[in-house]
Order: C-alpha cells, then structure tokens, then sequence
C-alpha cells in the first residue's frame, strides 16, 4: 500500500539535502528517478516515514516556511552535533519538553525547519 502521506522537499541541491538527510538520519534511498544520470526525485525512508526529495533550479534556499517536519532521533544530543558539519544550522541547544520529549530545532542545508525530537 502506497504512503497516504508523503512530504516532499523540493531543492536547487539535491546531492547536499541527500548528504543530510542520510548521514544524519540513516535515510535509506528507496527509490531513484531516474535511475542513471541527473537526479529528478530521490525517495528516502527515514525509519517508517517516506521523506521524498525533488530537484528544481527554479527554487532557492531561504527563510523557512510554514511547513516544520519533526523527525524521531535516538538521541538528539548526538544528532545535533552533527548538523552543522552536514551543511544544516543548530541555532540552540535542545530543550527537555513537558510533555516526555527532548527536542532540538534545527534547518537543514535549504533552510527548512526540522525538530530533532527524542522521548525521554
């Protein structure tokens, strides 16, 4: 059964979101369109969840909008050191939430906002 559900980030650099998203994450590649030459739609799994990447020149990185995609880590500390090596932002550290979550916020190299989240 397809996803009922799939975000999709739409970047000038899909090699960089590529780099971030599987080596911060373990992003898994499910599916590569098209299989050889450049690189249209990368379709990653990230745990259980499908996170799907598009190529456009069209598109710049900036400001972050209204869209905020919240990704389970198992340890957040841990993730967030790596982020700026990985072309991303960690403007603060993680915060422990009432309601059972360790989260960090974080932008990955477009400038999209991303939640570190961890239940403690």
């Amino acid at each position: 059964m397809p996803d009922t559900v799939r975000p999709i980030v739409v970047t000038a650099d899909i090699d960089a979101m590529e780099r971030f998203y599987t080596r911060l994450f373990a992003a898994e590649v499910a599916e590569r369109y098209p299989e050889e030459g450049p690189l249209f739609y990368l379709g990653l799994r990230i745990g259980d969840s499908p996170l799907g990447l598009s190529a456009s020149s069209d598109v710049s990185p900036g400001v972050p909008g209204r869209v905020l995609l919240g990704i389970e880590v198992p340890d957040v500390d841990a993730a967030l050191a790596q982020v700026p090596a990985l072309g991303g932002q960690a403007p603060s550290g993680a915060n422990d939430m009432p309601w059972g979550q360790r989260v960090a916020h974080v932008t990955d190299p477009d400038g999209n906002a991303i939640n570190l989240t961890q239940q403690l």
